[in-house]
């Protein structure tokens, strides 16, 4: 150890600190806040771009709907120089408004029957001990691989046979059969995920079996059956095939098979028709607008889990 004298009354002078290091260098912390802000930028014109692609159509239908019939095929990416709201009247008077209630009707039917069906046969294969649940539940796997459009001919038959064919009942029955299926195990896997000790405990309190479906179980799933509503919604609205077939009364005819035939008897009068085509998508824009909060958490709750 080497001691250092100073002479009497002189003090050390005192050593300069080292300047302070940045973090990093300036370049760098630029290059980093750069590579943060580029995802965010091109995930940013991803959506927009999406956005564009689909909001144009709709909104190109809409207004081709305000236009003439020269002006659509004179000038069809222009606005319309004198908005003719009478189409929009023309086509709801040419029978969109009777298509409209007829699948409106067919519509809430059979999105009732398959939640309530479905809700049902998901609960019971998720929370009952019975006998043959696992063949029970690949027999409903099964049912998602039947192809409709294969079973034409013998489901022709089955609905003469049971007196419903030509009937709102026949596209009632045939779109919730094949929708059940699905729709079970949508719900299955969302209800797994579900914690079993709040049954219980309302099981505890007396409730039966009845009360904490509906009181416990339903509530705690409402994500899923409104995004199980919404799937079937959308397929019962815009279905074609079964529509066609099993539908010849003019009068029961839903939105899809009607307006082909209003297409037919329009003669190429195209703006009437864009115009009942716009009627018939707004309500399920509308449906989805209300609903896109729950749709979109139930599917990604359920069919993720």
């Amino acid at each position: 150890m080497t001691l250092t004298m100073h002479p009497k009354g002189r003090t050390p002078a005192p050593r300069a600190l080292p300047p302070a290091r940045a973090p990093w260098p300036t370049g760098g912390a630029t290059l980093r806040r750069r590579t943060r802000v580029l995802p965010r930028v091109l995930t940013y014109c991803g959506l927009a771009a999406l956005a564009i692609a689909v909001l144009y159509p709709l909104c190109w239908m809409a207004l081709s709907g305000l236009k003439s019939n020269g002006e659509l095929f004179t000038a069809p990416w222009s606005l319309p120089s004198h908005p003719r709201w009478d189409n929009y009247t023309a086509a709801w008077n040419q029978g969109t408004l009777r298509y409209l209630l007829n699948s409106a009707l067919v519509t809430s039917a059979s999105v009732l029957a398959v939640v309530l069906i479905s809700a049902w046969a998901a609960y019971g294969l998720t929370r009952l001990d019975i006998p043959l649940a696992r063949p029970a539940l690949l027999l409903v796997l099964g049912g998602m691989m039947l192809s409709p459009t294969v079973a034409m001919v013998p489901l022709a038959q089955l609905l003469q046979a049971l007196h419903i064919y030509d009937t709102y009942w026949a596209l009632i029955v045939l779109y919730t059969a094949f929708k059940v299926p699905f729709t079970t195990f949508l719900i299955r896997a969302y209800l797994l995920s579900l914690p079993a000790e709040v049954e219980e405990a309302a099981h505890l309190d007396g409730a039966s079996r009845w009360q904490t479906f509906w009181q416990v179980v339903v509530p705690m799933s409402r994500p899923i059956l409104v995004s199980a509503a919404m799937l079937q919604s959308l397929f019962c609205w815009n279905e074609y095939a079964f529509a066609l077939v099993f539908i010849t009364d003019d009068r029961l005819k839903t939105l899809p098979v009607g307006l082909a035939d209003m297409a037919g008897r329009l003669n190429s009068d195209w703006p009437i028709l864009f115009a009942a085509l716009t009627i018939a998508a707004l309500p399920m824009i509308v449906l989805f607008l209300l609903g896109q909060r729950h749709f979109i958490r139930g599917l990604a709750e359920g069919a993720g889990k």
